[in-house]
């Protein structure tokens, strides 16, 4: 399950990558997404030590997309705020550690099934970009409208 820190980075940079040139105010994102604003805070400035996000202060500042939205995939984000995609350490790339209870991970039914499930699950997130999910959201907004 995606912490709500990752959701909320996540729907704050869909809604930035709608409008990629614009800088954004804080109390913007956070009204239009529904995030609390000392939350928001936190999860942007994470954004922008990673460089996915920059900023500028004074009359025309805010925070802005640093980085292509398009180059920006859910796997990346999902590792950034929560870390191992893997369900299990021993099925993990970048946070591996052996289990404990296995006498022979190469011969492990268990780790070889979630293996698969993270490799999977990892070219599901890699495939999905923030501009992706952006455009999906106005495209399925528009759909609605339309048949209202």
């Amino acid at each position: 399950m995606l912490s709500k820190k990752c959701k909320y980075a996540i729907h704050a940079l869909v809604h930035m990558a709608k409008e990629p040139e614009k800088k954004f105010l804080i109390k913007d994102i956070s009204e239009a997404c529904n995030i609390p604003k000392k939350f928001l805070e936190a999860i942007l400035l994470e954004l922008k030590r990673a460089g996915v996000l920059g900023s500028k202060q004074g009359k025309g500042g805010g925070y802005f997309l640093r980085s292509n939205p398009a180059e920006v995939n859910l796997a990346d984000v999902v590792r950034m705020f929560d870390g191992a995609i893997a369900l299990v350490s021993c099925a993990t790339h970048k946070f591996y550690e052996p289990c404990a209870e296995c006498e022979d991970e190469a011969t492990c039914a268990i780790h070889h099934a979630f293996v698969e499930i993270r490799n999977s699950t990892v070219d599901l997130l890699s495939g999905d970009t923030i501009e992706g999910l952006a455009k999906r959201e106005l495209k399925m907004k528009a759909k609605k409208k339309a048949k209202a």
